[in-house]
């Protein structure tokens, strides 16, 4: 089954079942903020797990106590697919454990 670009309506539509996350310039995109480091690196290191496990990954950003995340596809030219909101639901389930 062939991976399409979501239409813009689809994208909200589904946002609106993932709190703190956004889109804009053709990508979803979410910052996690934590008490210290450790646990931010550990939400990397987990999120780094999960995408190998679905073979599509994300840009990450860690900061001291932050992790920003942002995601599309880029075999559809860099646009937001079905693949990035699985995958942001993956992460936002591991964070929600952190």
């Amino acid at each position: 089954m062939a991976v399409e670009p979501l239409a813009r309506t689809e994208i909200d539509e589904r946002l609106e079942r993932l709190p703190g996350w956004s889109f804009a310039d053709d990508r979803l995109s979410r910052t996690y903020a934590f008490h210290g480091h450790p646990q931010a690196a550990a939400l990397v290191a987990e999120i780094a797990r999960i995408q190998d496990e679905l073979g599509h990954h994300s840009d990450l950003t860690l900061g001291y106590n932050k992790v920003t995340v942002t995601v599309n596809t880029h075999s559809v030219g860099g646009k937001v697919t079905e693949l990035d909101f699985g995958l942001a639901r993956r992460i936002e389930a591991a964070a929600s454990n952190s």
